[in-house]
């Protein structure tokens, strides 16, 4: 396990080892603010092992960012104290941690809460996906006002102790449907017939982020092939296409890309045996997180939706991720229903104590479902491990 657990230094950040909590959506948000529930929660998966905490997703700092409560965050102000607590808690159990920033773009529900429910939502072309249309199309001056509200969260989090911020550009939110074909259909400098093209608006955001938090703050790009919306959509459909678009989100500032699939181990295409990490991987020099279903044999989305029987696999993962690791197709790798299930998942890995691991229940996820109204959102807000 030599590898898996040695230190790694992303940025001007130095990572104590190769696992990641992701951003987990715990249902223990109140009035969009951190509870003591779930600052414990990062602590205790801190304390537990992992190297790197990514908390759940932070509406940024506009109208139309969110639409419900409960499931999301926001990072100002007036929540300053929780946040600095949040903080100091992770660092003080040897971790580091960042704060993912979304904008749900036309996954959200108008009339259904948030600052100003009354408000149109925006994104690239007023698509959830083709034929579902929702809200309308971002004018230029409001996609100024959403890069300077994801520039001001960030900073929010900078200056209350946050290691940096991941920007969220997966499963088929805001950010992530300006890069799907699908759903940008922009004819201005904003759309675009390849990936890198359509990217120019994530790339703006990362680009202002680093300009305004200066070049010792880490900011992870995460993206996705699935989208809650279809979870065959593909963004991209060999490895080659992937490398101006991230050769464009590094020019802009990126220090790290987390590569989101359903399953870690799966190829990214039928005729390749190379993961969508490993795709990424291989067009890029900046460290690649991946993700999905580690240590488990069901898909967190047929984890909400489904009855299939959940079985624990970590042993069988942790092999097929020290093969994977070997092999270099990533850098680091995001743990979520299994830490959620057991916080100290990673230090029984390294101990190789797998017999001691506490099972994920399904009942964990549904518990803080039980709380939420599904109507409050078109897609999903759960977790993506």
């Amino acid at each position: 396990m030599s590898g898996l657990f040695s230190v790694l230094s992303v940025g001007a950040v130095q990572l104590r080892n190769r696992f990641v909590l992701p951003a987990m959506q715990r249902g223990l948000a109140v009035n969009y603010t951190l509870t003591p529930q779930l600052i414990e929660y990062y602590r205790r998966c801190a304390h537990g092992g992992a190297g790197l905490i990514i908390t759940e997703s932070v509406a940024v700092n506009h109208p139309t960012a969110t639409g419900h409560d409960g499931f999301v965050m926001m990072i100002d102000a007036s929540r300053a104290d929780s946040w600095t607590r949040c903080f100091d808690a992770v660092h003080g159990e040897g971790s580091r941690i960042l704060v993912q920033l979304n904008h749900t773009g036309a996954c959200r529900v108008e009339n259904s809460g948030g600052p100003r429910p009354d408000m149109a939502s925006l994104s690239p072309s007023g698509l959830i996906r083709a034929g579902n249309p929702n809200g309308r199309a971002a004018t230029l001056a409001e996609l100024a006002e959403i890069r300077d509200g994801f520039v001001d969260s960030a900073m929010q989090a900078k200056a209350f102790g946050a290691d940096g911020v991941e920007v969220h550009c997966a499963h088929g939110y805001l950010l992530d449907q300006f890069l799907w074909s699908e759903t940008n259909l922009r004819a201005d400098d904003y759309g675009g017939a390849t990936l890198a093209e359509r990217a120019r608006f994530p790339a703006e955001i990362v680009a202002a982020i680093r300009k305004a938090a200066g070049a010792d703050f880490l900011i992870s790009v995460r993206f996705s092939q699935w989208k809650e919306a279809d979870y065959s959509a593909r963004i991209v459909h060999s490895a080659q296409e992937l490398q101006p678009f991230l050769k464009r989100m590094q020019d802009a500032g990126a220090d790290l890309f987390h590569a989101s699939t359903r399953r870690f181990y799966e190829p990214a295409a039928v005729d390749a045996p190379t993961t969508f990490a490993g795709w990424v991987k291989s067009q890029t020099d900046l460290p690649v997180i991946t993700v999905g279903s580690v240590g488990l044999n069901v898909d967190v989305m047929d984890t909400i939706y489904t009855e299939q029987v959940i079985e624990s696999r970590t042993q069988q993962s942790i092999e097929k991720l020290e093969t994977l690791f070997r092999e270099g197709q990533f850098d680091l790798v995001a743990v979520g229903r299994s830490m959620m299930g057991d916080p100290d998942w990673v230090n029984k890995i390294r101990e190789g104590r797998y017999a001691d691991v506490i099972p994920f229940r399904r009942e964990i996820v549904k518990q803080a479902l039980s709380e939420w109204d599904d109507s409050a959102i078109v897609g999903s807000a759960t977790s993506h491990d």
